[in-house]
């Protein structure tokens, strides 16, 4: 991966847009490289929430063409001895805290090099303790768009934190998951794999409980319930997901992040049937 005449650099934060934050970080990146393109993937992260940061920049970078370089920062320990990183794979650059935002990314890449930021040159001059997002990832990336070696930046390192991301357990009966994410429409998106679950299935019918609910089948929009009614069905992001039709399937369940789902094949006995309200 070479840099190109117009770099593209992606920004994913818990900003928000109120403050100077992320404009801060963009001018920082436009002082040293006029020409990188900048596109804002979200800045709507919940604050601190380094799961749903992770989860939202799984989902959209793999969308970018290939060296593109992906600036994250969700990022409670900052100033604190947590490592800064770059990172170079899935033909893709990645910038930000370690503390588990690039699990997602990083896990199970087989061609990933990671390096600590160590070299200041690379770096404003005055670095504060509490926006590590302008003072060393803005200035790192920026210098990657510009075709500085992975290596120039830091040593590199092998160790990448981990995010506790489960992963569903798939059994001859049932498939047992959990909620990993709830997008601002309240559908629950769980870590079961849309595809994987129809491989494990075959030609049976499925039912799916989260908790009181229980739902019969996969849909396949969100117009193929009534309005109110629940359903659940594979979403964009490849995950089965519970969405209520033109409703917000959270706020009618009280629930979100960790609420178990069960799968089972039609026929199966352990799911309770319940209409969820």
């Amino acid at each position: 991966m070479t840099a190109t005449s117009r770099p593209l650099i992606t920004l994913l934060t818990d900003f928000g847009t109120r403050d100077a934050y992320v404009a801060s970080m963009k001018g920082v990146i436009l002082s040293l490289n006029p020409q990188a393109v900048l596109v804002d993937l979200s800045h709507e992260v919940p604050p601190q929430d380094i799961r749903a940061g992770a989860f939202l920049l799984a989902e959209a970078a793999p969308c970018f063409p290939r060296g593109a370089i992906h600036l994250a920062v969700v990022d409670p320990g900052v100033g604190t001895s947590r490592r800064a990183l770059a990172a170079r794979c899935r033909e893709h650059y990645w910038v930000g805290p370690d503390n588990g935002l690039f699990h997602l990314i990083f896990n199970r890449a087989p061609d990933l090099a990671l390096v600590s930021l160590e070299n200041p040159a690379y770096f404003r001059p005055r670095v504060s303790a509490t926006f590590h997002g302008r003072d060393i990832f803005a200035p790192v990336a920026a210098h990657l768009s510009l075709g500085v070696n992975l290596d120039e930046f830091g040593p590199r390192v092998y160790d990448a934190v981990a995010l506790a991301f489960s992963e569903p357990e798939f059994g001859p009966e049932a498939v047992f998951g959990e909620i990993i994410y709830v997008d601002r429409f309240g559908n629950l998106v769980s870590n079961i794999d849309a595809g994987e679950l129809t491989s494990w299935s075959g030609d049976r019918d499925l039912r799916l409980q989260a908790g009181q609910l229980t739902i019969q089948g996969l849909a396949r929009t969100y117009a193929d319930a009534a309005p109110g009614e629940f359903l659940a069905l594979a979403g964009s992001h490849g995950f089965v997901e519970i969405a209520c039709a033109r409703d917000n399937a959270a706020r009618r369940l009280k629930a979100g992040v960790g609420l178990g789902l069960e799968v089972r094949k039609k026929g199966e006995k352990g799911a309770r049937k319940n209409s969820g309200d």
